[in-house]
């Protein structure tokens, strides 16, 4: 039996949290008071002489970085300091630890906890939850989770998504992790697959689920609209769970309805949301998906903009590439994948089904978001990654290409390979422009994500191609835009990595340096930070990160991988303003 958690007692993490806030200010407050009297408590580890970003978007300056007890203790000129371990930082950018706005790590990290392809880019908090979360679980849904493996293989041991992120902590893993409570998952966990508004009890249920994965930590409500059977809930469900949320501080977050033929339309139901929640709502991999629609990122940034002025508190994050990376569902109607995933296979076995499904796929437009029709031609859709170890050598193929090689039409194609491959089949659709990307980029409101696992290229991870961007997205950034472009300053890219998500997601003592705040410190050379994986060879790390820091300890170090796990759970506001008697904390704020 999982364990389950009782939002009313603190778990062991949150004493160890206040713990380290103790004995973070008590460490401190030694410091300082040491001086004249005598020699100064010893650092843990001196970040000496680094050029210091510290996550506001302030002009950087030179300065040494003390750390102890898991927290910054101490900035400026340490020069008579002592530490148990130094690292020299001269001539390189020393920076709050990037969080991933939208990380898919949350089952690569049960099978591997090193989270490399994003530690070397300097990420040190992995965000989970577009749609679907790993938990709220019913027994069902946890069998399910288990019946579906294929490379990676662990016991589903966990039932809420509290258990779940706590389970994490227990096994070890070397970065941080959060989560946003799923809508699709809450959805399942209430409804099923069927293709049908929520009853009002139903909603109600899925509310109190909200509230208590709020208690849990979760951060707010994340949902991706274009799938099944998330498609199936309209304005009114979505809102009634953002403002669940919204009742202990949470965010709502969304992949969009649409992202092509409807990108206004889906902008405007995120920015009723916010308004009606108060709160901040986040759009994920903001895009304008296919080249007729790539004027419309002129109209939806306006609108976004528009929205912000007037107070709503609206954001959107991105991948800095051209092609975006789903399942081949996403090229098919909700309608056929209503009941799940072996009714979906099993109907597109049915010729009638099947000519139907061939209809809409090949139509301009049929009211729902088809990637293939978006791609504009099958030369666009690269297939990455198969369950069926015979289908594998089609990875890193064109759609066309195999298509041609099958004698069938790229369509038929499309729902063989489903059929055969008995799952969703991951692929790569080339919908965005580069002039659009770049544009996007510059924006201050655009933080940014892999929307990939965390991998190595090892096993269990070469069974299947990922996109790019599992390796590259965060030092492409820096590297190729920032430096290279130069779309904005360093100071303010940092900012858009660090200060801002954190703001926006309530994350107290994370995204800054400032003494009190938890060490998630990376140290990189911003002249020479850069991406290397291609479509052609996905698993390339990036370089130029040389040391990273969670919550104080070196999980990288002059380039390699420690092998060590301080990562923890990072809980959202309804969970971190309590201790342990429900009474408020204090937690850090910045100094100095």
């Amino acid at each position: 039996m999982a364990r389950r958690l009782d939002p009313a007692r603190a778990p062991g993490a949150r004493w160890r949290r206040l713990r380290g806030l103790i004995w973070g200010t008590l460490w401190a407050a030694a410091w300082r008071g040491a001086g004249d009297r005598g020699p100064r408590p010893e650092f843990q580890t001196l970040i000496r002489g680094g050029t210091v970003y510290d996550g506001t978007g302030a002009s950087p300056r030179i300065a040494d970085l003390g750390l102890a007890g898991g927290r910054i203790v101490a900035i400026g000129d340490l020069a008579g300091a002592r530490a148990r371990d130094e690292i020299d930082a001269r001539g390189l950018a020393v920076a709050p630890g990037f969080i991933n706005m939208l990380s898919w790590a949350t089952e690569s990290l049960l099978v591997d906890p090193r989270a490399e392809s994003d530690l070397r880019q300097g990420v040190t908090l992995e965000i989970f939850g577009e749609g679907v979360s790993m938990g709220p679980l019913t027994a069902a849904m946890r069998r399910a989770l288990e019946a579906r493996q294929t490379d990676y293989r662990f016991h589903v041991d966990w039932t809420t998504l509290g258990e779940y992120l706590e389970s994490l902590e227990r096994r070890g893993i070397a970065t941080n992790v959060a989560s946003f409570v799923g809508a699709t998952t809450l959805r399942v966990h209430e409804i099923g697959y069927e293709h049908r508004p929520a009853r009002p009890v139903e909603l109600q249920r899925m509310c109190e689920l909200v509230r208590a994965a709020m208690r849990e930590g979760a951060l707010g409500v994340g949902s991706a609209l274009i799938y099944a059977p998330a498609a199936s809930a309209g304005t009114e469900e979505l809102t009634a769970l953002a403002l669940a949320a919204a009742e202990y501080g949470g965010s709502y977050i969304s992949h969009l309805r649409s992202e092509s033929n409807s990108l206004l339309e889906s902008i405007d139901e995120v920015i009723a949301i916010a308004r009606a929640t108060g709160r901040h709502a986040e759009i994920y991999h903001f895009k304008a998906a296919g080249e007729a629609n790539w004027p419309d990122a002129e109209h939806a940034i306006a609108r976004i903009e528009a929205a912000r002025a007037e107070g709503v508190d609206v954001s959107a994050n991105m991948y800095p590439y051209t092609a975006a990376a789903s399942g081949l569902d996403a090229c098919m109607p909700p309608w056929v994948q209503e009941g799940g995933h072996a009714a979906w296979v099993q109907r597109l076995r049915e010729p009638r089904v099947r000519e139907r499904v061939l209809r809409e796929m090949r139509a301009a437009y049929c009211g729902w978001e088809n990637l293939y029709a978006a791609a504009g031609s099958p030369e666009r859709v690269r297939l990455l990654g198969f369950r069926n170890s015979e289908l594998r050598p089609l990875a890193g193929r064109t759609l066309a290409e195999v298509a041609a090689a099958r004698g069938g039409s790229p369509e038929e194609t499309l729902i063989d390979l489903v059929i055969e491959d008995d799952s969703r089949v991951t692929a790569a659709f080339i919908l965005m422009s580069e002039q659009n990307v770049r544009r996007q980029l510059a924006l201050p409101w655009m933080g940014i994500c892999s929307d990939e696992e965390a991998l190595a290229p090892r096993e269990p991870f070469l069974a299947h191609r990922p996109h790019p961007r599992a390796y590259g997205s965060f030092a492409r950034f820096l590297g190729h835009y920032v430096r290279d472009e130069g779309l904005v300053p360093l100071a303010t890219a940092i900012h858009r990595l660090t200060g801002m998500p954190a703001a926006q997601l309530g994350l107290r003592g994370r995204g800054r340096l400032a003494p009190g705040y938890f060490a998630d410190v990376v140290v990189f050379d911003a002249a020479r930070i850069a991406d290397h994986a291609t479509y052609d060879e996905p698993q390339r790390f990036a370089t130029g990160v040389e040391h990273v820091l969670v919550n104080g300890v070196p999980v990288l170090r002059d380039g390699r991988v420690t092998g060590a796990r301080p990562g923890r759970v990072v809980r959202g506001p309804g969970w971190a303003s309590r201790d342990t008697h429900g009474a408020a904390l204090d937690l850090p704020r910045a100094a100095g």
